[in-house]
Parts: C-alpha cells; sequence; structure tokens
C-alpha cells in the first residue's frame, strides 16, 4: 500500500486536537486528526459516567481565541457537566468546519522517525500507512484507564464497569452499588447517584480533602461581567499561577496570627466554592507550610464532622493525610452519607479480599451487589504513550527511552531523539487549569513548526527544519521542575501525579509546578533567544541550552506571580 503523505497528524480529538488542527490548518498545512473513539470530545468522550463534572468554572473551561464564541455561546451553571462539555466541542468542530480533517475509530499502531526522508512513517489501526512530517500526540493526561487487580474480578455475575468506559445504557435505579474509589472521579459518580441506588456502597482507601464547588444557576447579570471583562479574565488567567479565574493569594499563613480570623478566611472560601481557591485563594504557602496545611486539614475535617451526622461514617471520611493531592469540589458529597442506603468501608482498616460472584469480599464480609463501578483513576500522563510505539532517530521507543527514570520532556513538549514530534500535555507540563494549559502548549507547538517551514521553505531542502530538543536542555528543564517541587507537600502525598496510584510504575515527577504565567514566561524567553533548548533548526548555529536565569517563581510558595505577561492568541 503506497503511504498517503501529510504534514501532519494528531492523535488525538479533545481539547488538545481540536485547537491544534485550527492553529495548523491557518498555517495551510495538510493535516489529519486521529483518534480511537467514536467522535470528539477526548476524555469526555470516554468519561461519560453520571455527575462528571469540570472542576472549572464554566466561563474559563472553553477555548480563548474565539471571542464571538465565548461572548454568545450559553452556558446555565456555573460549572459545566460532562454532557455539556461534549456539546461545546462539538459545537467547536462544526464552527470551523474542523470534522472534514478528522478520522474516527482509528488508533495510531506506530510511529518511527525515517532519518533519510526525515518524516515519520506511520500505521494506522486501518491498515493506511502515512508519511508525515510533524507527530503530534494529544492523548490528554488522563486517558488510559486504570483497571485494579482484585482477585475474582471475572467471576462477577453482575454489571462490572470503569467510570472511564460507561455503558451508556447503564440504569443505577434501585440497583445496589458499590463504588471502589474516591477522588475526583469517585465523589462525583456517589454525589449523583446515591439517591436513587438502593444501596450504594463506598470502597474507599484514601479519604479525601473535599470542599463544595459553589455551583448554582448563572444569574444574567453575572454572564454580562463575564462577557464584558472576557480580555481582562483572559489576561489574569495567563498571569496567574494555577489559571482558575481568581487571583492567588500572596498571604502567608503565619502572618495571620489569630485563629479565629484564618477559620474565617478559610470559612469565607468554603462558602465561595472550589477546590483550587481554597488551598490558593486564602494563603500563599499551604503547599510548604506544614502548620498551615495542617489547619486547612483541621478545618475541613471539623466540616465533615459537622455535615456527617453518623460519627463511625464521618470518621471514616476524614483524612489525615497532607492536604496535597489535587484539590477537589463537590455538589454535596459528604451529604450523602446522612442517606440511610449509602455507606462506607475504609479499606485501610478492612481491605478487599477478592470480588465473589454475588458482590465485593472484605475482611468483614461480603458486600452483596448488583454493579460494581472501578472509579480508579488513570495511568496518568505517559500510561496511553506505553500502548503506542513510536520510535525516534536512535532506535528506542519513547517508553524505552522512559522506563529507566520516568516521563521526561523539555517544556513538556519536546523529546530528545524524537524530531518533529510534539506532545501536547506530556510529562513536565504545567500543573494547571487545563485548557490554558493545552493553549500554551499547541501555540508553543505551533510556533516551532512555523519556524520550521520558513526555514525549510527558505533552503528548500527537506533535511532542515527539523526540530527536536537538546538533551542538556531536556534535562535542565526536568531539573527546574524537580526544584519547583521539592520541599512541597505534593512531593510526599501517595498521589497519581507522581505515579504513586500505580503498583509498579515509575515514581517520578511528571508536572512543571511553576505556574502558567512562569511557564508562559519560560516559552516565551526560549522563542525570543532564537529556540534555546533545541538544535539549530537550519543546522548552521551552535546549539543553545535553557539559561539558568529563566523565570524560577512557582506555587513554593505563591508569592510575586502576578505581573504582566505576553497574551496568547487573542
Amino acid at each position: 500500500m503506497a503511504a498517503t503523505q501529510l504534514d501532519a497528524l494528531i492523535v488525538g480529538a479533545g481539547f488538545s486536537g481540536i485547537y491544534q488542527l485550527y492553529r495548523l490548518r491557518q498555517l495551510g498545512l495538510s493535516t489529519r486528526v486521529v483518534d480511537m473513539a467514536g467522535d470528539v470530545g477526548g476524555t469526555w468522550y470516554w468519561n461519560r459516567y453520571p455527575g462528571a463534572m469540570s472542576d472549572t468554572e464554566s466561563y474559563l473551561y472553553r477555548f480563548s481565541w474565539d471571542e464571538e464564541d465565548l461572548l454568545t455561546y450559553p452556558w446555565s451553571r456555573h460549572y459545566v457537566k460532562g454532557p455539556q462539555v461534549l456539546e461545546y466541542l462539538r459545537h467547536v468542530v462544526e464552527r470551523h468546519d474542523l470534522r472534514k480533517d478528522m478520522q474516527f475509530n482509528t488508533e495510531l499502531v506506530s510511529a518511527d522517525w525515517n532519518g533519510q526522508s526525515n518524516h515519520w512513517d506511520v500505521r494506522l489501526s486501518t491498515g493506511e500507512v502515512l508519511k508525515v512530517r510533524y507527530l503530534i500526540t494529544a492523548l490528554g493526561l488522563l486517558s488510559k484507564a486504570n483497571y485494579p487487580d482484585i482477585p475474582g474480578a471475572s467471576t462477577f455475575t453482575g454489571t462490572l464497569c470503569h467510570t472511564a468506559a460507561w455503558p451508556e445504557d447503564l440504569d443505577l435505579t434501585g440497583k445496589r452499588v458499590g463504588v471502589i474509589g474516591c477522588g475526583s472521579t469517585g465523589v462525583q459518580v456517589i454525589t449523583d447517584i446515591a439517591s436513587r441506588v438502593k444501596s450504594l456502597t463506598c470502597f474507599q482507601r484514601s479519604p479525601q480533602y473535599s470542599v463544595p464547588s459553589g455551583d448554582r444557576p448563572v444569574e444574567p447579570e453575572y454572564r454580562k461581567w463575564v462577557n464584558e471583562n472576557y480580555d481582562q479574565i483572559f489576561d489574569q488567567v495567563r498571569n496567574s499561577i494555577v489559571g482558575f479565574g481568581f487571583t492567588e493569594s500572596t498571604v502567608p499563613f503565619k502572618s495571620v496570627t489569630s485563629a479565629e480570623e484564618r477559620d474565617a478566611i478559610f470559612e469565607e472560601l468554603w462558602n465561595k466554592g472550589n477546590g483550587f481557591r481554597f488551598f490558593f485563594g486564602g494563603f500563599c504557602d499551604l503547599a510548604i507550610d506544614r502548620e498551615g496545611n495542617e489547619a486547612a486539614c483541621a478545618f475541613i475535617r471539623k466540616k465533615i464532622s459537622q455535615i456527617v451526622k453518623d460519627p463511625e461514617k464521618a470518621r471514616k471520611l476524614s483524612p489525615h493525610e497532607y492536604y496535597a493531592r489535587r484539590p477537589l469540589c463537590d455538589a454535596g458529597y459528604f451529604e450523602q452519607f446522612n442517606r440511610p442506603n449509602v455507606d462506607i468501608v475504609h479499606l485501610r482498616e478492612t481491605p478487599i479480599v477478592s470480588i465473589r460472584p454475588q458482590g465485593i469480599e472484605t475482611t468483614a464480609g461480603l458486600v452483596e451487589l448488583d454493579v460494581i463501578v472501578f472509579a480508579t483513576g488513570f495511568d496518568a500522563i505517559d500510561g496511553s504513550y506505553n500502548r503506542i510505539r513510536i520510535r525516534g532517530r536512535d532506535g528506542l521507543t519513547l517508553k524505552e527511552k522512559w522506563e529507566p527514570r520516568g516521563p521526561t520532556s523539555y517544556l513538556g513538549v519536546a523529546v530528545p531523539s524524537f524530531p518533529n514530534l510534539f506532545l501536547i500535555t506530556g510529562p513536565q507540563g504545567p500543573f494547571t487549569n487545563l485548557p490554558p494549559a493545552i493553549e500554551a502548549h499547541v501555540d508553543l507547538t505551533t510556533r516551532l513548526i512555523t519556524h520550521a517551514e520558513e526555514v525549510r521553505k527558505a533552503q528548500g531542502d527537506d533535511s532542515v527544519g527539523l526540530i527536536e530538543a537538546l538533551p542538556e536542555a531536556e534535562q535542565e528543564w526536568c531539573q527546574r521542575c524537580e526544584n519547583m517541587a521539592a520541599g512541597t507537600l505534593f512531593h510526599e502525598s501517595a498521589s497519581w501525579i507522581f505515579g504513586r496510584n500505580i503498583p509498579g510504575k515509575k515514581i517520578a515527577l511528571r508536572f512543571y509546578f511553576g505556574g502558567l504565567k512562569s511557564f508562559y514566561e519560560a516559552v516565551n524567553h526560549v522563542i525570543e533567544a532564537d529556540y534555546e533548548g533545541f538544535r539549530p533548526i537550519n543546522q548552521s548555529s551552535p546549539a543553545k541550552i535553557l539559561s539558568h536565569d529563566s523565570p524560577s517563581e512557582g506555587i513554593a510558595p505563591a508569592v510575586g506571580m502576578l505581573d504582566g505577561v505576553q497574551s496568547s492568541t487573542r
């Protein structure tokens, strides 16, 4: 079969793939998007479980680059639910006529760098062979579901499903349901289904620090304010740390000496809602100050004890680890445990022995169930790459390159020895609200490709115009990421952020904790310094690596991060 030639192939049709296609279409490049799903949506296509909700407010959980659409597209509540996210992404695709360049039910099987032609030789699950200049993986952070290894799972006679593969026809009304896992997904599922199932048992390993979301209907005056201030809103987002639309605090915990005043700050944040606001909006150093972190923990535990009427349930639901995972918010999670049909099993006290035909057996006995839901999260970031063979110029696959120390990259986008490969939200990308982080990565990738195309066309030579990160630049970027995380309590938590949720997975830092503003500054620095950290794109000038005086502020502590930064595409 003759290979089809394309300028670019994008793998994934979620937020990242949609925006990257839009940008490459602007450059006039022949581009195709492939996705193993049946339609657009990415993570949201697969995660259609009941209660699925973004923890970002609706006015920010969208693209910033279409101003007319920002002003006119409807959103009726402060937080957007899963079905509305899918509707929005489909709307964007139709609005910009992107579907004609998309191919669904198609998986990338392999991609091998061809050093003679300077192209990627790509094979798809359809049998088609492609020859592409630029390969862009928009696989998403959370796309490879994590199935726990529990003996007897295949013997269960009821329905067993993962939240990332939710059966469309599954009706839980009147069923005896067990939910394994109480991270963000488990919290959302339990909150949604508790009122309509016959019984609900939460099998919990780690209790969660979750705060109210503050979700409510949007009043016309609020929408009017947002529409009138979108320019300032997105400027603030790009100049912030986490990009959630609020101004992060610059107040150290210990600067407020009164316990009553500290609790008043926490109370105000609790009432406003949003997990990231609670963590970053009141004090600037909860990520590093153990006393401040414990004060936040104690406040949330007090709230749990006030909400949950059964003292034993409240005890099991009360966390005692550091408040240093991804901050969660909910629409009434703890209140559900006041229902007589809702119970909790603390797996650190009564572990699961096995799954039986009738249900789940713990050391305390058998819990009979009709449905078992795995809300057990994902093999995050690099997990999706392990099912694809991407082989670079040195003969190693991406998986093999990452095995010794965990996944690494330069700026979260480029990997040495893998020319013209771009990873949108790859390892060591910013730990922030995802849509603006995605836009930052896509904008960087587009700038790199634009520069490479200009060089290649100017010289009329396909052997130039290659984009490849230098090993020294990757090493320095990863060290900067380590420096950012060092001393934070995030580093001491058993979180998927570091790969600790998957048995046997390499424990490694997978995010840049410097904040969105600092990331934009680092990217602008790289571009203005003639794309330093990348091999010379015209193969004629000496290589430069990332300089030591680039931005270094971060969430540890989150101080001094709110001054100007170059805007993105609007």
